[in-house]
C-alpha cells in the first residue's frame, strides 16, 4: 500500500502478517503514516480486534476482488469445485450462541431422539461441556458420542485430527 494512497477507508479488507483483516476504522497520524484498526477476517484471526501502523511496523496489502483470478474447473460436474464449497462449509465454525444440533440430518442410521439428548445437554453448557452417559447395552452409547463430537467439532471446539 503505497503512502499516497491515504489510508483504507472502512470495510477494505487486507492482508497483514498473512492474515485477512476488515479495515474498520483508519486515520492518517502523520504525513505518510497510518493507524489502522481492523477486525479479523480469516480463520485463525477471526473476531479478533488489531490495530496496524502502516506503512512504518506494518505493510498490509488491499484485498482487491478484481484481482481475483479465476481457475475453471475442468472436473466432471464440476466435483472439485463442489468439494471445496463443502470443506469450507464444513470448516466454518458455527456461532457459540447456537444451540441447535447441526449435524442430525442424515447423521445416524435410525434417528432416536434420546440419542441426540445429551449432546443438546453438553452444548448448553458453554464453556465446557462435560457428560456421562451411562445407557444400557445397545442404546448407542458410542452413536451419542459421535454426535457430541461432531457438534463440538462443527462448532470449532474440538479437533477432527487423531493424535
Amino acid at each position: 500500500m503505497p503512502a499516497s494512497d491515504g489510508p483504507p477507508p472502512p470495510g477494505t479488507v487486507i492482508e497483514v502478517r498473512d492474515e485477512e483483516w476488515m479495515v474498520r476504522n483508519s486515520k492518517q497520524l502523520r504525513p505518510g503514516e497510518f493507524l489502522i484498526e481492523a477486525v479479523g477476517a480469516s480463520d485463525l484471526v477471526r473476531g479478533q480486534r488489531a490495530r496496524f501502523l502502516a506503512p512504518t511496523m506494518d505493510e498490509p496489502r488491499i484485498l482487491r476482488p478484481e484481482d481475483t483470478r479465476l481457475v475453471p474447473d475442468g472436473s466432471p460436474h464440476f466435483r472439485r469445485s463442489r468439494l471445496f464449497v463443502e470443506a469450507v462449509l464444513r470448516k466454518t465454525p458455527l456461532p457459540q450462541r447456537e444451540r441447535r444440533l447441526a449435524l442430525t440430518d442424515g447423521f445416524l442410521l435410525d434417528r432416536m431422539d434420546y440419542q441426540l439428548r445429551p449432546a443438546a445437554k453438553a452444548l448448553a453448557n458453554p464453556l465446557r461441556p462435560r457428560l456421562l452417559i451411562g445407557d444400557v447395552v445397545g442404546l448407542g452409547k458410542t452413536l451419542e458420542i459421535g454426535v457430541l463430537l461432531g457438534e463440538l467439532i462443527r462448532r470449532g471446539r474440538g479437533d477432527a485430527s487423531s493424535s
